[in-house]
């Protein structure tokens, strides 16, 4: 039997950390399942899930608490692997960049009780001008019961200098 363990980290960036991390995972019987990681601000930050035996849990966890002598800050949380309800989609958002663009969207989506299931952020000079851009493309989890047509009339509603799409 096995289980389902998620860690989230933060540290300083330093050539093979992601190589020690699973090397700690795979003497431990474990299984890389998922991540995304990137390098922000000279930091490294991500997060994994995978899968371990339960008799192999504790000796994983107690190691991986001993990253912090990497100077790499890892939280351990058990998971459960049943997929959540909803049907999936993408949202893309794009506009002049601005205070408040993800909190605006953000409470659309909760208003309606879309679930963000992944978000990704990046600011970048347009095309023709100085001026920066926002983007910002999620993948949602949407109550089957919440029409299209309703999520995007909500998100249209924010502003009209946002490009919203749906897919």
């Amino acid at each position: 039997m096995s289980q389902h363990l998620v860690l989230s980290f933060i540290g300083d960036d330093s050539p093979g950390l992601v190589e020690r991390l699973s090397d700690t995972v795979s003497r431990h019987h474990g299984n890389w399942l998922e991540s995304r990681m990137a390098h922000l601000a000279d930091k490294f930050a991500g997060i994994l899930i995978l899968s371990v035996p339960v008799d192999h849990q504790e000796a994983l966890i107690s190691e991986l608490s001993d990253f912090d002598k990497l100077g790499l800050n890892v939280t351990v949380e058990a998971a459960n692997s049943t997929p959540a309800e909803g049907t999936s989609l993408s949202l893309s958002v794009v506009g002049n960049d601005r205070p408040g663009i993800v909190k605006e969207v953000s409470q659309v989506l909760h208003s309606l009780l879309v679930n963000v299931k992944e978000l990704n952020t990046s600011c970048e000079p347009a095309p023709m001008s100085s001026d920066m851009l926002f983007r910002t493309e999620m993948v949602l989890s949407i109550p089957r019961n919440l029409p299209l047509y309703e999520l995007e009339a909500a998100l249209e509603d924010i502003s009209s200098d946002l490009i919203i799409e749906l897919t």
